[in-house]
């Protein structure tokens, strides 16, 4: 179970939302590439970075932030003798030019949002041009899928639009609950495991993550398909310690690999 650190770009700092709504963003930091460098230090083994002006925009608006961040990874890496660290971006990625431009730059992973949703032909492209690269984000409330930032519902349900995009070819799914996120109320475990259940490739769960009773929680069915969870305004806040948590779940995962 990996615990992935959110770096959240408006306007080149680094911020956290309340239910993605733009007019209530804490700012946590105004150096990106420090705040990358702090989250890899405690023990983050990968990081998710959203360009929140560019999901409102419709096109990249935080290249400059991304790329610092990037820079940082890649000389934290080399220091430690690690061969990748893998970093995902998601946020008003709409063509493949620029999915391109940001593996070209570094880039692990692209996650795509909004897009998978709207013009779902865009993402079948995608998985065929950059195969391994792709991940699709699905934002939802009460099992339908949101779009534009969370400012409209689709009417998709979310397993419908899984497994229609598994078979597009998707590296894994970041499945977030809206209604959760960045509120620390625990994340919905209940619909990420019947998402999981649903298709087989691997699903990162995201929203709500409080404490490391929801770490313990989500480990306990890891197993279902879930490999990993987005950790947003519990580790800004201190509500878990990202070094600890992670070592915790490791040690919940061997204990499930042993049984």
């Amino acid at each position: 179970m990996l615990l992935i650190p959110a770096i959240d770009l408006k306007d080149g700092h680094c911020v956290r939302l309340k239910q993605g709504d733009m007019e209530l963003a804490t700012v946590f930091s105004d150096d990106p590439g420090a705040m990358a460098r702090h989250w890899l230090e405690q023990g983050a083994r990968r990081l998710h970075l959203v360009d929140l002006n560019g999901a409102f925009a419709g096109k990249p608006k935080n290249e400059g932030a991304v790329k610092a961040i990037l820079k940082t990874v890649q000389e934290f890496a080399a220091e430690h003798d690690i061969d990748e660290i893998p970093v995902q971006l998601g946020g008003g990625i709409r063509d493949l030019d620029t999915i391109e431009r940001y593996l070209d730059d570094g880039i692990t992973y692209i996650i795509v949002g909004t897009a998978a949703v709207k013009n779902p032909g865009f993402l079948h492209d995608a998985c065929g041009a950059f195969p391994g690269s792709i991940i699709v984000g699905l934002d939802a409330k009460d099992g339908k899928v949101a779009t534009d930032g969370w400012s409209k519902m689709s009417g998709h349900e979310v397993i419908d639009l899984a497994q229609k995009f598994e078979q597009y070819g998707v590296e894994s799914i970041v499945y977030t609950d809206i209604g959760r996120d960045g509120m620390m109320g625990g994340v919905n475990i209940e619909a990420t495991v019947r998402l999981a259940q649903a298709v087989r490739i691997p699903i990162i769960a995201s929203g709500g993550l409080h404490n490391l009773a929801d770490v313990e929680a989500l480990c306990a069915v890891q197993d279902e398909g879930i490999e990993g969870v987005i950790c947003g305004r519990s580790i800004y806040e201190g509500t878990i310690n990202l070094n600890e948590a992670q070592l915790r779940a490791d040690e919940l995962s061997g204990e499930l690999s042993e049984d």
